[in-house]
């Protein structure tokens, strides 16, 4: 039988690895041309910096619906979140 001491050392050790998981995630998912984008995903969405939309936003290019020649992507310009890095 597990102790509420064990619970919560066993949470601990589970979020802590999780953090860097999904950090590393969220890091992939902005590039600097469309054309590095290989393999996208059904609901996939990844920003794109490459200076085509209105100053304060970026790119956003997301799988949408599957067809014949593979997934459909669809493009829009969303406001831009943080610092732009180089």
């Amino acid at each position: 039988m597990m102790t509420s001491r064990n619970k919560l050392l066993s949470i601990l050790l589970l979020s802590g690895l999780a953090v860097p998981a999904f950090a590393g995630i969220a890091l992939a998912d902005q590039v600097g041309r469309e054309q590095d984008i290989v393999n996208l995903r059904l609901g996939q969405r990844i920003r794109v910096d490459d200076g085509t939309c209105p100053a304060g936003q970026v790119k956003e290019v997301s799988g949408a619906k599957m067809s014949s020649a593979g997934v459909v992507r669809t493009r829009k310009c969303v406001p831009r979140l943080g610092a732009k890095t180089k």
